[in-house]
């Protein structure tokens, strides 16, 4: 079936709905180089007029990955909520835009909707956004869960602390966690991404990252970010874990080729119900970006928003603690500069939202893309007004292991002084026990990790 439309006495007609949402994608130059990007502008907005004009059924009907062969697409259809999508299945795209940015919406009544939208069709609404729709959508819209404690609750923004290390030092590590800690982060989660992917190497850290939470009682997850099959060794054979990570793709070929199956996580997820040390029941966090499957050939000529949307279908099922992306992080084949940055930044965190997920973002990029601190601040800034429910710290924003930038470790104080933000409720209390906080302002004596060095208080 061709979908067709006239603009300025041009025809523009496109072969199926799978060209028409690649075609109506903002630019990102990672759809270039897959062949599938809009030629010019007058045809991506061809594209998006065709694509207001669809309705949810003919989205939902066309998933970009067929249901035979794919299971994140029979996931993502087996769990939709029929009774509500035969409600608004009539809609059009453009309906459902409108629908979302009416002031009437309520937080409620888009939590109901939630599971009525497939991939494609919370994907197609996006690229009918503005930047300014999506923050002002966004903000509508929280997504609380909990594992220790509840991430997510309306005014808080809360941190990552990930203190890195090149060669996985067990005391630098523990240098740039209190370092960090000082400052206010890691209520979110203390997360390290691990050189060395061995049982060994990453039940060490996890075994530090438990002492310190234990002795210094911090109200907080843990994690090593190793390979999904390494921590579910690790947890095996004893060590602590509150949470166990994967970086997850928009298909089944994606994720195969990060090494892990849909019963991989299920199976994680069992394990820590059972020799897990958090009282959950959210005990999983996932991390996506724009362009993954395009770089592993699994994206099956869609472009990378859809599929990055199908990244956020996927992750509902497994009902986790924390997701996010981390948005520049691939590199400028697929996100070229900082407008292709911000742009994706905000439609990741809107999808997420939009599909019921407990959404942070990652606010990065790497040293080869046309962009720099101060882009990568707006993204922070902008994001912060849309409700996210967290962002990295690392130290100095200069990640010495993974060689690329994101915030500071001191960055999310001067976001929740100018939001009117505050921590996770638990994490305040003890921020301010330790002097470090005072009616949500950090005090001088923040900044100094050398107080969790000195006699526990």
């Amino acid at each position: 079936m061709a979908y067709k439309t006239i603009l300025s006495g041009q025809t523009f007609s496109f072969s199926s709905v799978k060209e028409v949402l690649a075609k109506a994608n903002e630019e990102k130059s990672g759809d270039k180089l897959a062949g599938i990007a809009a030629a010019s502008d007058i045809e991506r907005v061809a594209a998006k007029e065709v694509l207001a004009g669809m309705t949810l059924s003919v989205l939902r009907e066309n998933p970009v990955v067929p249901y035979e062969i794919d299971d994140v697409t029979r996931i993502n259809q087996d769990g939709i909520h029929e009774y509500t999508y035969n409600k608004i299945k009539n809609w059009t795209v453009s309906d459902l835009r409108e629908w979302i940015l009416d002031y009437k919406t309520t937080e409620n009544d888009l939590r109901s909707i939630s599971r009525a939208l497939t991939a494609e069709i919370v994907a197609g609404v996006t690229k009918l956004m503005t930047n300014l729709d999506l923050v002002y959508a966004s903000n509508k819209m929280m997504v609380p869960a909990r594992c220790n404690t509840t991430i997510g609750l309306r005014g808080t923004l809360a941190t990552r602390l990930q203190p890195n290390h090149t060669v996985d030092n067990v005391e630098g590590i523990t240098a740039s966690l209190f370092e960090g800690l000082s400052y206010g982060c890691g209520d979110a989660l203390i997360g390290l991404n691990p050189v060395n992917d061995t049982v060994s190497s990453l039940s060490e850290v996890l075994k530090r990252f438990d002492e310190i939470k234990n002795e210094y009682e911090i109200p907080t997850q843990i994690c090593v970010l190793g390979h999904i099959t390494t921590q579910i060794e690790a947890v095996k054979k004893g060590a602590p874990a509150d949470m166990i990570f994967q970086s997850i793709a928009g298909s089944q070929k994606g994720n195969e080729a990060f090494g892990f199956t849909t019963d991989t996580i299920l199976e994680a997820r069992e394990l820590l119900k059972k020799k897990g040390t958090s009282a959950g029941p959210n005990v999983l966090y996932f991390e996506t970006g724009e362009g993954s499957e395009l770089s592993s050939d699994s994206h099956y000529g869609a472009d990378e928003l859809t599929m990055e949307a199908r990244c956020y279908a996927y992750a509902r099922y497994f009902q986790p603690f924390m997701v996010n992306t981390v948005v520049g992080f691939i590199g400028p084949e697929y996100l070229y500069d900082s407008k292709q940055v911000i742009r994706a930044g905000l439609e990741d965190h809107f999808m997420a939202k939009l599909s019921g997920v407990p959404m942070g973002c990652d606010c990065c990029y790497t040293n080869h893309m046309q962009a720099d601190q101060n882009d990568l601040e707006c993204l922070t800034m902008l994001l912060g007004m849309a409700g996210v429910n967290y962002i990295l710290g690392v130290p100095g924003t200069d990640d010495i292991m993974l060689n690329y930038q994101s915030n500071a470790f001191h960055d999310v104080s001067a976001v929740r002084e100018l939001l009117n933000k505050r921590p996770i409720h638990e994490f305040e209390k003890w921020l301010e026990r330790w002097g470090i906080m005072e009616n949500g302002r950090l005090t001088a004596r923040a900044g100094d990790p050398t107080i969790f060095t000195k006699k526990k208080r």
